[in-house]
């Protein structure tokens, strides 16, 4: 059975620094596209990163580039994100999603619609105060 696991999430101040976890089982992670949405209250799920298959590279959307790392330990059959310099409006529950097909398929620009993430984890929380 496919399962991401979230875990990391918490509440920090405005210009630290958190990461977070996704825990990958039942599949291999080598052969998906792995990323990361969040949604905060009030608004639509956002998509922020994700890497493509076989390291296929690694993608962010402007909001977060520069700040936030997505990265992939195979041993630990993890996927990381790693975010810096954060912002109250970086408030939200964050989810590791997977897709059996490329999240990047032109290798310029990471898909952004959650529908096209197959599986989903139950997401994190983290919280920015000012």
């Amino acid at each position: 059975q496919l399962q991401l696991v979230e875990s990391g999430g918490g509440s920090v101040q405005s210009g630290g620094s958190l990461s977070l976890s996704c825990a990958v089982s039942g599949f291999n992670m080598d052969y998906f596209a792995i990323g990361w949405f969040r949604q905060a209250p009030g608004k639509e799920r956002e998509a922020i990163s994700c890497i493509n298959p076989n390291n296929g590279g690694k993608f962010y959307v402007d909001s977060v580039k520069g700040r936030f790392t997505i990265s992939r330990e195979r041993a630990k059959s993890t996927v990381y994100l790693r975010m810096n310099s954060l912002k109250p409006e970086d408030t939200a529950d964050y989810y590791c999603v997977a897709r059996t097909e490329a999240c990047s398929p032109s290798a310029t620009a990471m898909l952004t619609e959650p529908e096209y993430y197959d599986y989903w984890g139950q997401g994190t929380l983290v919280t920015v105060s000012s």
